[in-house]
């Protein structure tokens, strides 16, 4: 896989600054039930890494102690992580929101049969990725019989109350680009998404998140392997939209990673973009649980302007979903 990160660092984004830290994204572990193209974590089923309690028991503790309100849980695939049942008790006896950032897959594996049941028992909100509502662009995005089992998930969620008007279970869906294009309106999007998967499969759900490639991990390396690095990053600059700054997730957000090392947000966390910060190297979450880290500079790279083009893109979808989108591809 080829690292695009020396192709990033040198930026012209403009400095931004933190607010006040309202959610904490915590990556579990890079393993994974599926091998996605588009993946930024780069994860499969033959990776190891993985959170320990100990660094769970330590983030549950930064966010008491910060009053952070939101927990959101990343992978891989973060249902995979042994104490991942354990970790969501455990916040929600905090009060915490909390966050599974599912695949849908991961609820038709051997083993997770339960796992839809324990997610509504304790009210988790799900955002589930489905970068198409077409089988034949899942699957060739995702691998064969990933739409299918997908639909098989959301039929599992819907049957629990998840997506239903009224119901109060969040179910919420992620829409990515194919390739190296900015995603469409999010609205409009929204829209064929819930007549296409309600009229042809009877699915239900709440809103549809769409979301910018990252020119990073395995989207990057396939960029620059078709030589449509510098093109796609072209696309990016030039629909880059300064209103978008004051809504980005770096802002408010703090991004752990598996061995609680801390970053402005889970792309930098892929690049091991350290925070930013008066520090020289690595910040670890035992270093800040007193901090203050309100008007602290954020760590900025060329992969900002994903984040920034067209709509706006974040871990809630289009920063401004009702903006039409400059252009389109790169073709």
């Amino acid at each position: 896989m080829r690292d695009t990160f020396p192709l990033l660092v040198k930026t012209e984004f403009p400095a931004i600054r933190r607010q006040k830290l309202e959610t904490l994204q915590a990556n579990l572990g890079y393993r994974c039930n599926q091998s996605c193209l588009h993946c930024h974590v780069a994860a499969s089923p033959k990776r190891t890494e993985e959170m320990s309690w100990e660094t769970m028991s330590l983030l549950l503790d930064f966010a008491r102690r910060q009053s952070v309100q939101t927990l959101d849980l990343t992978g891989g695939a973060p249902e995979m992580s042994p104490n991942f049942r354990r970790l969501v008790s455990e916040a929600k006896s905090l009060g915490m929101r909390v966050i599974d950032r599912c695949n849908l897959t991961i609820l038709s594996e051997p083993g997770y049969e339960t796992l839809a049941d324990f997610l509504a028992e304790k009210n988790v909100e799900i955002v589930a990725s489905l970068p198409c509502y077409l089988e034949e662009n899942v699957d060739a995005q995702r691998g064969n019989g990933t739409f299918q089992a997908s639909i098989n998930g959301l039929r599992k969620l819907n049957a629990l109350g998840y997506g239903l008007p009224g119901c109060g279970r969040v179910l919420n869906l992620v829409y990515n680009p194919l390739g190296p294009s900015l995603p469409p309106n999010q609205v409009k999007l929204e829209a064929a998404y819930k007549e296409q998967l309600a009229t042809r499969y009877g699915v239900m759900f709440n809103q549809l998140f769409a979301l910018a490639n990252m020119p990073i991990k395995r989207f990057g390396s396939q960029l620059v392997s078709r030589n449509e690095f510098h093109d796609y990053m072209k696309l990016l600059k030039g629909a880059y939209q300064s209103a978008n700054l004051e809504g980005v997730m770096c802002r408010s957000l703090l991004s752990v990673g598996w061995r609680g090392d801390v970053f402005d947000c889970d792309f930098n966390q892929m690049l091991e973009l350290t925070l930013g910060g008066p520090q020289a190297g690595p910040v670890h979450l035992a270093d800040l649980i007193e901090a203050d880290l309100s008007g602290r500079p954020i760590r900025v790279a060329d992969h900002c302007y994903g984040c920034t083009a067209g709509p706006g893109s974040s871990c809630g979808g289009a920063l401004a979903p009702n903006e039409a989108t400059q252009t389109a591809s790169i073709a």
